[in-house]
């Protein structure tokens, strides 16, 4: 359930309330005291929320009062994402890069009409050298509170205390600042080959009442005034000043009531709103409205975790927290805006020129209309904030201020299931095998016998499967196995492309298969391709988690895989007992629950490490009662058995088994307790984080390599500690999960990992992510309001999507990958609705030159436009997006340029780019001073990447399919932080040839992973490899079918942990001195057939030198 989040914005908003970048700004604002009051209001909200998401369950007006407070929250977050994205565009607009400006030095006198303003209380007049005179009745302004004079020589001496001669009129006033202000400093703070820029601007706030009405009613407004003379306009002060109108008529129009109209320069007519600016007097307001509204966070998110935790039992709870999570969202959007002017500022500042300022002067992102937006946005929230605020006591929160949740780790594990890992299936699995190696009486009978298996969700079907599946009985009797995950979307073209992926994978296992070119065929096309791959072969197919109910279906399926000879075999996993009668040929087999002994020798196993067990006997007696509660249910056991790991409070213990979760009536939702119990008492950072989780169907085989990027570019990510990177934190929070055994099956593909989620895991994720996030498919098609993140299953299902009346979308993704989308149309739908979109997914459209209007989304941080083999240009607009963090760009065949002014993408983290350039525009790329993961895929023209330029930010690089590359200069003092190197398929890349301007360099790269991909030039390992001794962790080869030998100084890696050796068929020994590897823990070889026999187990050569690694996975392929 959406609101579940609640409490995590909330800590989210008072993180970024309290850093800097917001104090500046919100003092820079006129609004610091604003900002104070919404984060001590946000505190003290905080502290009862988890009360109330615990409470919310049983009272209906706390559900509501939640829902409530999260709306706040979230329009909280867009103001404070409005902050950010203000404070990119004067970084932007800040720095000078042109020296050619027209003085503006016109301005000479103030006229006397101004000391008819008896409202007037604020006067700055900056950098007019030529004004010699203040207006004589000056010392009538009884209202004026702050007088500023910078830039005006001759009149600053006029006004000096004490002695100058108008000291006498303006001694009444407050505050006065004569001579070297700070904003005349930063103003005018230019470089020594600028001329003259003269300024003059006057700020007014005055009150002007209705000269037709005898009421007290005013109306507030303010100016600032630029008289005569005026060609350029600069704004470069600290976000103080505001263009309200240039006029040579002032008079007449201050006679005008309640209506302030605002001229410009005919150019800003069509810009600027008017109605912007008659109410833009509200704007000086704001600073009060952002304090109180600070005020009511930081009392709204210290109730979240009383919230959070009260919640189950009260429905109006759970909509109070709804409303706070909407709050705290469009209050993150908003604080974003000021992230966003921060970093425009600072690419102007390092790569602008006059002609961008002047640009951004006369764009609706100006100070006044920005100003302006954000007054109104932070009003707006502050009111809806207040109201959630004092809903709080009808729900009795109490105020929290600490999230006491804490997680202990594991190491990720993979997905081979070992006899050890499996507890009580032994007979389950003897009973299975059985039935699978049963011959029919008949030998000629070609027909398929189908077994299946039947038990309730979690029960450890799917483990079970694979378990059987692994045995080498099977292996022997079954030459072609195959897997598949249906799940609930039995499409009989999708199974059958699965199913022939699988067949393909037994010749290839070394990367996740690829179905572009099998989604292009009809259906007879695909049953001809499984027929010439299974025709005649006895085969194992196993269909693992079916939902298909309908017979029509199935028997359709059924005939066009039965095209293998006799004796071949279908195991199916279900929980349906009618489904494993309409497809079974044998009896059901039943799968009980685990024993009670068996249930907690499982639970042991995952709450103790080895040895532990017997050091606290009075926990193990409330895990027997804990596991009594899981009914037998394995999932639960283990998940329950994580939970508690590494905790040794007997009160943590008592509190799992005292939960009034278990009470709870869960047969609505289909969740189990055990499950929502683990999730309860998950840390908040993980809570978001986990959600996303939902955007992917049912056995998804998810990335981390995905997941990590898509977390980053959603901000779900804490602010890395010292010496960590954002992907170290995001691979913690994955450890963290897997802990919880809410991940399972890892396979490791080198950089990355695959995994997936049990499917009552995802229930869980789908549950607490509802209305939150959405997978779109055939069945799911509307989509609600608040919905704020979206995968699509097929990109023809968009429809929903342009007739949506939601405007808070944040992520749009797909799962297809069909060739032909047109995505331009879905553009323009997210310029025009969805401004505050962070990621989106453009990949193989159609189009052949980009929309400009891709600049519009500022708030982008990751955008996809790989494999779209139409498009040829790129616009320069793409890099006004200074959020963006990832840019994905591979795949893009007929891409001939890379866009002007890539290094102003100063946020980005992660380019993967494919060009037909033949050397990359390097000065752009070597700017990007955050990128931290390159990749360079299928460029053909490509000869060279660098030439001695620094990236003083690399972590990874990645450089692959590039036939016409020839060299790499790489060198520690180039790339400083370059820790992982993959090169694939790169025939004429010398890797001994580390050449800069044809000097030999030493590279002494501190690399700790290294992977070498289809390099058939590669006899031996390159020489410059030896001086990563201290460093390298993990070596992979793939595919490398000249390598003969690996060196003997590959033993001297003392740090070496991994060493996966993989399809090398030349490769016909080890180092003789590879025992000394003491570090190494894994070591996988597979495709070298002279090489496994050598490193069989007892009986090979080498294994006395290998036998103390812990992982030794030996698979010769000449077996398959």
């Amino acid at each position: 359930m959406a609101e579940y989040f609640v409490f995590d914005i909330a800590e989210s908003l008072l993180r970024k309330l309290a850093s800097s970048v917001y104090e500046e700004a919100s003092r820079a604002y006129h609004v610091y005291e604003d900002v104070q009051g919404i984060k001590d209001t946000l505190s003290i909200v905080k502290g009862v929320l988890l009360d109330a998401e615990e409470k919310r369950e049983q009272k209906h007006g706390l559900r509501e009062w939640l829902r409530q407070i999260q709306n706040v929250c979230l329009h909280v977050e867009d103001i404070l994402d409005g902050f950010e994205c203000q404070n990119l565009r004067k970084q932007v607009v800040k720095a000078s890069g042109s020296t050619r400006m027209k003085s503006l030095n016109g301005f000479k006198v103030l006229p006397e009409w101004l000391t008819r303003m008896s409202y007037l209380k604020m006067l700055h007049i900056v950098n007019c050298p030529q004004l010699l005179y203040l207006p004589s009745g000056i010392h009538r302004l009884t209202a004026l509170e702050d007088l500023s004079i910078d830039g005006c020589a001759e009149l600053c001496k006029k006004c000096e205390p004490q002695s100058g001669e108008y000291w006498s009129f303006i001694s009444h006033i407050k505050r006065l600042s004569i001579g070297e202000t700070r904003e005349g400093h930063i103003l005018f703070q230019m470089q020594s080959r600028v001329r003259q820029v003269f300024v003059g601007l006057l700020v007014v706030k005055h009150v002007i009442e209705s000269s037709n009405s005898s009421s007290s009613s005013s109306s507030s407004s303010f100016f600032l005034l630029i008289f005569n003379n005026v060609d350029y306009f600069l704004l470069h002060m600290k976000f103080a000043y505001f263009l309200c109108v240039l006029i040579d008529h002032l008079c007449n129009f201050l006679h005008q009531a309640f209506t302030i109209s605002l001229f410009i320069a005919e150019s800003l007519m069509a810009k600027l709103a008017s109605r912007a600016f008659e109410e833009a007097s509200q704007v000086l307001g704001v600073y009060d409205h952002l304090k109180d509204f600070e005020k009511t966070l930081s009392l709204v998110q210290a109730m979240l975790l009383d919230a959070d935790q009260k919640q189950e039992q009260n429905r109006e709870l759970q909509e109070w927290l709804k409303q706070i999570k909407c709050v705290f969202y469009d209050a993150e959007d908003v604080l974003d805006e000021f992230e966003c002017q921060t970093l425009r500022k600072q690419v102007v500042k390092a790569h602008g020129t006059t002609k961008n300022k002047v640009g951004h002067f006369f764009s609706t992102s100006n100070p006044l209309v920005f100003r302006y937006r954000m007054a109104q946005n932070i009003k707006d929230i502050n009111k809806r904030f207040d109201k959630l605020a004092a809903d709080r006591h009808k729900f009795g929160l109490q105020i929290i201020h600490v999230d006491t949740r804490v997680v202990h780790t594991r190491e990720l594990t993979h997905s081979r299931v070992a006899d050890l890992d499996v507890i009580g299936r032994d007979h389950d699995k003897e009973k299975i095998i059985e039935l699978l190696m049963q011959k029919k009486p008949n030998d000629d009978d070609t027909s398929l016998s189908v077994i299946p298996i039947v038990g309730m969700g979690g029960l450890g079907k799917t483990t079970l499967a694979k378990f059987v599946f692994n045995d080498k009985r099977i292996n022997e009797c079954f030459p072609f196995k195959m897997w598949v995950c249906v799940s609930d979307d039995f499409d009989i073209k999708h199974l059958i492309i699965k199913i022939i992926n699988t067949v393909n994978d037994l010749a290839s296992a070394d990367a996740p298969p690829l179905q572009h070119n099998l989604n292009m065929l009809d259906l007879e096309q695909l049953q001809n391709q499984l027929t010439n791959r299974l025709f005649g072969k006895e085969f194992l197919l196993v269909l693992d988690d079916v939902w298909n109910e309908d017979r029509v279906k199935w028997v359709e399926l059924e005939n066009l895989i039965q095209v293998g000879a006799a004796g071949s075999k279908i195991l199916v996993t279900t929980r349906s007992h009618s489904i494993a009668s309409m497809m079974g040929t044998v009896p059901s087999y039943i799968l009980e629950g685990l024993s009670l002994e068996d249930s907690l020798s499982l639970f042991i196993k995952w709450a103790f490490q080895k040895g532990e067990k017997d050091k606290h006997p009075h926990l193990v007696n409330i895990g027997r009662d804990i596991v009594k509660r899981c009914g037998g249910v394995p999932l639960a056991v283990r998940t329950l058995g994580s939970l508690l790991f590494s905790k040794f409070e007997a009160n943590e213990w008592e509190y799992v088994r005292d939960s009034e979760i278990w009470s709870l009536s869960h047969k609505k939702v289909d969740i189990l307790p055990a499950l929502k119990l683990s999730y309860d008492l998950m840390p908040s950072y993980l809570r978001q984080c986990f959600a996303l989780f939902s955007l992917f169907p049912k056995d998804y085989e998810i990335t981390t390599f995905e997941i990590i990027l898509l977390w980053g570019a959603l901000g779900l990510l804490t602010s890395p500690k010292k010496n960590m990177t954002l992907e170290d934190v995001a691979n913690q929070y994955l450890y963290e999960l897997q802990s919880r055994s809410f991940l399972q099956d890892f396979l490791s593909f080198g950089t990355y990992y695959v995994f997936t989620l049990h499917d009552l895991v995802h229930d869980l994720a789908l549950f607490v992510a509802k209305d939150e996030c959405l997978f779109i498919n055939s069945h799911v098609q509307n989509i609600p309001d608040n919905v704020r993140h979206l995968c699509f299953a097929e990109r023809n299902l968009l429809g929903s999507l342009f007739t949506t009346k939601s405007v808070a979308v944040r992520t749009i993704l797909f799962q297809d990958d069909t060739i032909g989308f047109n995505g331009e149309t879905l553009l323009n739908t997210c310029v025009s609705k969805f401004k505050y979109l962070r990621v989106l997914d453009l990949s193989y459209s159609t189009f052949e030159i980009f929309p400009r209007s891709i600049g519009k989304l500022k708030h982008l941080r990751y955008l996809s436009i790989m494999n779209s083999h139409n498009i040829k240009r790129l616009p320069n607009s793409i890099c006004k997006l200074q959020h963006l963090q990832v840019l994905k760009l591979d795949g893009c065949t007929k891409l001939e340029t890379l866009p002007k002014g890539l290094r102003k993408l100063i946020s980005l983290r992660h380019l993967e780019i494919t060009t037909k350039q033949s050397i990359l525009p390097a000065n752009e790329i070597v700017n990007l001073s955050s990128l931290a993961f390159l990749s360079i895929q299928s460029s053909q023209n490509l000869e060279f990447i660098f030439t001695g330029e620094k990236f003083l930010a690399l972590q990874t690089l990645s450089v692959s399919s590039c036939q016409n590359l020839k060299s790499l200069p790489l060198d520690v003092k180039k790339f400083p932080k370059l820790e992982s190197l993959v090169v694939k398929d790169c025939d004429n890349l010398d890797l001994e040839l580390w050449k800069d301007h044809h000097e030999e360099q030493s590279p002494e790269l501190k690399l700790k992973y290294v992977e070498f991909w289809d390099l058939p030039q590669m006899v031996g390992l390159p020489q410059w490899l030896k001086k990563t001794t201290n460093l390298l962790h993990s070596l992979f080869l793939f595919n490398c079918d000249n390598l003969e030998m690996l060196p003997e100084w590959l033993s001297t890696l003392t740090n070496l942990k991994t060493l996966v050796i993989e399809n090398c068929p030349k490769l016909l020994s080890l180092p003789n001195n590879i025992h000394h590897l003491t570090a190494l823990e894994i070591l996988i070889i597979q495709g070298c057939p002279e090489l496994c026999k050598k490193c069989e187990p007892h009986v090979g050569e080498y294994w006395p030198k290998i036998s103390h690694i812990r992982d030794v996975i030996l698979e010769d392929s000449d077996e398959e």
